[in-house]
């Protein structure tokens, strides 16, 4: 069953992620091979990166704390008190999730074959990745790549966290694509709205061979299928944060009406 959406949708950008991005990255990789050989391969190749601040992430992406109601507290009491001789059992009132610090990023290498050099590095951005410190991190990363003869194409489904490059000239929208080639002195730049398609975006290889697609379109839609997210999303709830601006919101709500009708 194929997304409501005709673009990225929404509804995945919450605890479904890692799967999502996972998928993704190895999508790209199979659908680029056959654009690519003989002379070059797309290989996975996944990074660390320390989430020194998870706690934006807390029921967004991480499991949601954990609470005792007060009943429970006293049910458990009166239980104590009419059974003093069963072992003692102390119950703290909270619990929370002890959240792992490390995330592991997925990321498309595509190489050369006759030298095993790095040509493109396909990233799709994670949480993480739009959150200082790790943001300034990942900024550093793409101007050693840039530096370094290798070109990075960004893809970034995600609505939450801080843009990696910022322009006036660039629209406020949900989503975007950007590509930064080698020694440019410009960035390439896809804004993507909800209502959007995802774009169909060049994959630079070494001079002097030419560009090849990526459809990111049939790639998202494969993966939506394949993994049967509609069975794991409830659309009838509203999705992850952040909030909608008032015209998208609007958008949604006919979508969404649309969708119940059919």
């Amino acid at each position: 069953m194929p997304s409501p959406f005709p673009g990225m949708d929404p509804y995945l950008e919450g605890y479904l992620w890692p799967d999502v991005h996972h998928r993704l990255a190895t999508e790209i990789s199979r659908r680029l091979t056959p654009h690519l050989k003989p002379r070059y391969v797309a290989r996975l190749e996944i990074y660390v990166v320390e989430d020194r601040d998870p706690q934006s992430e807390i029921g967004v992406m991480y499991p949601d704390v954990e609470v005792m109601t007060g009943r429970m507290l006293r049910e458990q009491a009166t239980i104590a008190e009419t059974a003093p001789m069963a072992p003692l059992k102390l119950v703290a009132p909270l619990t929370v999730p002890l959240v792992n610090p490390q995330v592991h990023i997925t990321v498309v290498e595509v190489r050369d074959v006759a030298q095993n050099q790095l040509v493109t590095s396909i990233e799709i951005l994670s949480p993480v990745n739009k959150r200082d410190p790790a943001r300034a991190a990942y900024r550093q990363k793409r101007d050693r790549l840039r530096a370094g003869g290798v070109h990075l194409l960004e893809v970034d489904l995600l609505r939450r966290g801080l843009r990696t490059i910022a322009h006036p000239r660039i629209p406020d929208t949900p989503y975007r694509v950007t590509l930064v080639r080698s020694r440019a002195e410009v960035a390439e730049v896809w804004p993507i709205r909800l209502a959007d398609r995802l774009p169909t975006v060049p994959v630079p290889l070494l001079a002097p061979d030419p560009d090849v697609p990526l459809e990111l379109a049939s790639a998202f839609s494969a993966i939506y299928e394949e993994a049967a997210y509609e069975l794991s999303v409830d659309y009838g709830q509203p999705p992850p944060p952040p909030p909608f601006l008032a015209e998208e919101t609007e958008w949604l709500k006919t979508l969404m009406t649309a969708k119940g009708q059919s």
